[in-house]
């Protein structure tokens, strides 16, 4: 128990991350594309995440929440390290709340107001967590390459966000605005694909260790499939959305979600990456996750509670998901 426990816990921690990343992620891809559209296709595009956005960030909650709990004396380190960028990414996500709910109720001169508002607020909480992304992979180092790298790295996730928004948006929406999504799709392809490839490259260079990991022979064979099936979906993405937006209507429906998954594929290779390039540390060359963890007994009790916990909030998912699915419906807030 005393080796197991921090493994699955950090293993949830991990997972609840990840589909934060995906979840939320396209979310504020939606709303970072925002002012590309006119003022019907603003309402349509917030529609589009209008039942799941909120709901997205409980994952960003457990995964800390996890943190705190399992972890604390890491949970220390790094939220101490990341004090301002956290900071920055909870006022875009206020900003973007606040937004959300005045926009329908404002009046027409101030709806542009407030559609900038929610637009600025998914911009400052995407390059918070690519900050954070970068700061974390360079190990919290100090001075300007460190941060320039991690300030390139918020760049770079903001364009994989827009990716992983205008696919969603493929998928929820018809007519004109698929097309522009369409559009925005190939257009941010290739700020998405350097994302991956500046994590890709950053994440050796930032410790010795792990680009051990990555290039000794025999393991650099297995693990050059992740880069290689990355590369393919890249690949297909980029070969589909043109052929997509010749389409019919109808044939172009049925490869709807296609987009979205291959950006989910893409998504869930680059964590694998960078999981398979930490572990067994929360911080890099630093604290291991058995170094960090709570006592035994502790994590015992929290176990309990996560086995209640977390299949609520997967349900609840699940539930939304299933409840509005299909095609966004016009915006209503009463």
């Amino acid at each position: 128990m005393e080796f197991w426990l921090p493994v699955i816990f950090a293993a949830l921690m991990a997972l609840a991350m990840l589909i934060y990343v995906i979840l939320d992620g396209y979310d504020l891809g939606v709303g970072l594309l925002l002012p590309l559209g006119n003022a019907e296709e603003k309402d349509t595009m917030i529609a589009s995440i209008g039942p799941f956005w909120d709901a997205n960030e409980t994952w960003l909650v457990l995964g800390v929440g996890l943190l705190l709990v399992a972890f604390p004396l890491a949970h220390g380190i790094i939220l101490g390290e990341l004090y301002l960028p956290v900071a920055v990414m909870l006022l875009g996500l206020i900003l973007r709340g606040v937004a959300f709910d005045f926009r329908v109720k404002a009046r027409d001169e101030h709806q542009y107001a407030w559609n900038m508002a929610f637009a600025a607020g998914s911009l400052l909480a995407a390059l918070a967590q690519g900050v954070m992304l970068g700061r974390f992979i360079t190990g919290f180092a100090p001075g300007a390459m460190p941060w320039g790298m991690a300030l390139i790295s918020g760049l770079a996730l903001a364009g994989g966000y827009i990716l992983l928004g205008a696919c969603w948006l493929i998928l929820k929406t018809d007519g004109a605005l698929q097309l522009r999504a369409i559009a925005w799709a190939r257009s941010s392809l290739y700020a998405a694909a350097a994302a991956v490839v500046l994590v890709s490259i950053a994440t050796p260079l930032a410790s010795a260790r792990i680009a051990e990991r990555w290039f000794a022979l025999p393991t650099v064979f297995l693990l050059a499939l992740v880069p290689v099936v990355t590369a393919a979906l890249f690949a297909a993405l980029w070969l589909l959305l043109p052929r997509l937006a010749r389409r019919e209507p109808a044939a172009r429906e049925r490869l709807s979600l296609v987009p979205f998954l291959l950006v989910v594929g893409i998504v869930l290779l680059a964590f694998y990456g960078l999981s398979y390039s930490v572990f067994p540390y929360l911080v890099i060359d630093r604290l291991t996750l058995w170094q960090a963890a709570a006592s035994t007994a502790a994590l015992q009790v929290i176990f309990y509670g996560a086995l209640i916990v977390l299949p609520v909030i997967a349900a609840y998912t699940v539930f939304a998901y299933r409840v509005f699915r299909g095609k966004a419906s016009e915006l209503r807030y009463d």
